[in-house]
Order: structure tokens, then C-alpha cells, then sequence
């Protein structure tokens, strides 16, 4: 279900967005209201789930994750209890940020970001030790053109 946002908590996101450690006073300023108004939007919108969480964005190559892989990932599995052991293996590998379950010729793609070469062959032999997996491709980012986690507001 969509929530009903107006034009002030559209701001209020945006800035969120944009530097969430800002004082309710600046993102007050910024925004046209006061800090008591934009805290209890703030409020309303965490109680909502529109706002999920609160983050530091961090660096990888800063933290020497300098590769950044996209595994294309086939299986002729289907079943319940399959997806489920793929569904635990992913969440305890660290190094898989993104995971999504795909319509198509591909069934899931993975963003996986690890060191170099060598460390995304553990994380793929780690993979297909713990899960049946039909095909499996992988291909190395050369280059980040654009990435954000901002959201169209």
C-alpha cells in the first residue's frame, strides 16, 4: 500500500535523502516548517515504513572492496525448501548486497562486492558447496557509472 505523502513530507524525505544527519533544525529550515512539525512527519512516516532505517553510507573501494560482481544464477530447482536453504545462504554471506528473484531466462541476480578475483571464487565455491545451483555467471563490474540509494521523491 502506497502512503499518502504531501509536498512537505516529500521535502522532508529528500533531505533525508540527501544528509539524514542534519540537525530537525536545518531540515526545518530547509523544508519551510518548524523543528515539532517535520519531527512528528518524521514519526509518522518511520510508524509507516516509509522510513526503514537510518545508515552511513561507507566506500568500498575505501574498505578494499574493489570488485564488484553481478552473478547471474540459474537453477532447475524450484521448491520450497530449496529456496529457502538459497534464501539462509545468501543472508549469512556478508558480501552479497543485493539479491533479487528475476522473471525470465535468469532466475536470481546477485550484486556481490568482494576484494578481487580470488575472493569471489571462495564466495562462489562457498555458494554451490551450500546450495544446488544449474548456472551460474558471473560478470565483473569495469566501471560504476552511476549508483545511488536515493529514491525518486
Amino acid at each position: 500500500m502506497t502512503a499518502k505523502l504531501d509536498t512537505t513530507d516529500r521535502k522532508i524525505l529528500a533531505e533525508l535523502q540527501r544528509d539524514a544527519s542534519q540537525s530537525l533544525d536545518e531540515i526545518a529550515r530547509l523544508v519551510g516548517s518548524s523543528k515539532t512539525p517535520v519531527w512528528n512527519r518524521i514519526r509518522k512516516m518511520r510508524d509507516a515504513g516509509v522510513i526503514r532505517g537510518q545508515t552511513a553510507l561507507l566506500d568500498p573501494d575505501a574498505l578494499g572492496l574493489e570488485a564488484c560482481f553481478f552473478v547471474l544464477i540459474r537453477t532447475s530447482e524450484h521448491d520450497a525448501a530449496w529456496q529457502q536453504r538459497f534464501l539462509e545462504t545468501l543472508n549469512a554471506r556478508p558480501e552479497v548486497l543485493e539479491a533479487h528473484r528475476l522473471a525470465g531466462d535468469i532466475d536470481y541476480i546477485l550484486k556481490v562486492r568482494v576484494p578481487n578475483a580470488r575472493a569471489y571464487d571462495v564466495f562462489y565455491q562457498a555458494l554451490i558447496a551450500e546450495v544446488k545451483i544449474h548456472n551460474v555467471t558471473a560478470l565483473l563490474s569495469m566501471e560504476e557509472i552511476k549508483a545511488t540509494t536515493v529514491l525518486p521523491v
